[in-house]
């Protein structure tokens, strides 16, 4: 259900580690070698996001700082981290993955440093894609199911049955078999005809509910949807105890204890890089929109709609601390419960994962610094 409340300014703890990421050039300059991550990490830290440049994601853009390079054929956003003595590669995904999760891809292409993984999908893959989250970026999950509140008079999601109205979605979105099996959505109302775009809800006139999500979709729908133009309400995926880390910043397991000397460094400015941007979004919120209009073939990006969904994100808690006062940590025993929410789910689909799977084969707080965080 809509709760847009006031969200305190989020302030960093901390002194900011990334003061110096806002000055990069119009061309990309080589990694000068000189600096504190030089000796220790990859010359280029290639971070794999899951999709197209957006306010949700904008922690990896704002490493680099808004003067980055955006390189439309290789679907990157390139530029120095600051006088670190590196350089950051953000990789688009949708499209330039070539349908495959980020696991695969960190496999297939060894020169990722990081991929963006939620916690699902990294149980999915640790039999043969082993990964290890190191840095949440968002605290909740902005997965919504949106509907018509002049339709239907929903508070949570036990009302959701009742309504018998179709739930549309994207096929092979994990979310929904658990919405299912835990009653939350009847089995005749899942719809997974969901093409990306507003079309089905605006032709049904608010009678199909769809997914979306809350730092997008509904200032969309009610400001720049032609045929709707009007507010629509929803329910958090998360409160239906589905409760993943959307974008947790993953390593190859393997590589781990290699890379742990950059990771010790680097996380924390991963952190910092968050709270920066929340706190003040225009500058990289400028880039994400220049990123859209070279790379073209992704979401509707707008300045407003960019400022929109920062608030929104604070308002919901999508980026927000930890369960105490650090922002990016992760909880164990929430991600015991995605664990133990997702396995059955998995074997029904005939997949193979490891017996015995915790928490630790897939998340460590090792590198997080905790006076890091948002007040």
């Amino acid at each position: 259900m809509n709760r847009r409340i006031t969200a305190a300014a989020a302030v960093a703890t901390g002194a900011s580690l990334l003061a110096a990421c806002t000055a990069t050039t119009s061309a990309t300059p080589e990694p000068t070698g000189e600096g504190p991550l030089a000796d220790i990490c990859p010359s280029t830290v290639v971070i794999q996001t899951d999709w197209f440049a957006t306010p949700e994601r904008a922690a990896a853009f704002q490493l680099v700082g808004p003067d980055g390079t955006v390189d439309a054929a290789k679907g990157a956003y390139v530029g120095p981290l600051g006088d670190t003595g590196v350089n950051v590669e953000v990789s688009l995904g949708g499209p330039f993955l070539g349908g495959q999760p980020v696991p695969a891809q960190m496999y297939q292409d060894t020169s990722i440093t990081l991929g963006f993984v939620p916690t699902d999908d990294a149980v999915r893959a640790n039999a043969e894609f082993p990964v290890t989250g190191v840095f949440a970026s968002l605290d909740i999950n902005p997965q919504i199911i949106m509907f018509d509140p002049a339709t239907y008079d929903i508070d949570s999601w036990d009302d959701v049955p009742g309504t018998g109205a179709p739930v549309v979605y994207s096929e092979g979105k994990v979310f929904m078999d658990y919405l299912v099996a835990n009653g939350y959505v009847d089995e005749s109302q899942a719809d997974a005809s969901f093409d990306g775009t507003p079309a089905r809800f605006v032709a049904d006139g608010g009678t199909s509910m769809q997914q979306g999500y809350v730092s997008n979709e509904p200032y969309r729908w009610e400001h720049d949807v032609e045929g709707w133009m009007k507010p629509a309400d929803y329910l958090l995926v998360h409160e239906s105890g589905y409760e993943i880390y959307p974008h947790a910043w993953s390593v190859r397991s393997g590589e781990l204890e290699e890379l742990s000397p950059c990771l010790e460094a680097l996380v924390p400015m991963l952190q910092q890089a968050q709270v920066d941007y929340v706190t003040d979004p225009g500058p990289v919120n400028e880039a994400i929109l220049r990123i859209a209009e070279t790379i073209p073939d992704g979401p509707p990006i707008t300045l407003e709609g960019n400022t929109d969904s920062v608030a929104v994100q604070l308002e919901e808690g999508i980026v927000g601390n930890g369960p105490d006062a650090t922002l990016g940590n992760f909880d164990e025993e929430r991600v015991q419960r995605v664990i133990d929410s997702v396995v059955p789910i998995f074997a029904g689909y005939g997949e193979e994962i490891p017996e015995g799977i915790t928490p630790a084969d897939i998340m460590t707080n090792e590198f997080i610094d905790e006076s890091i965080g948002l007040q």
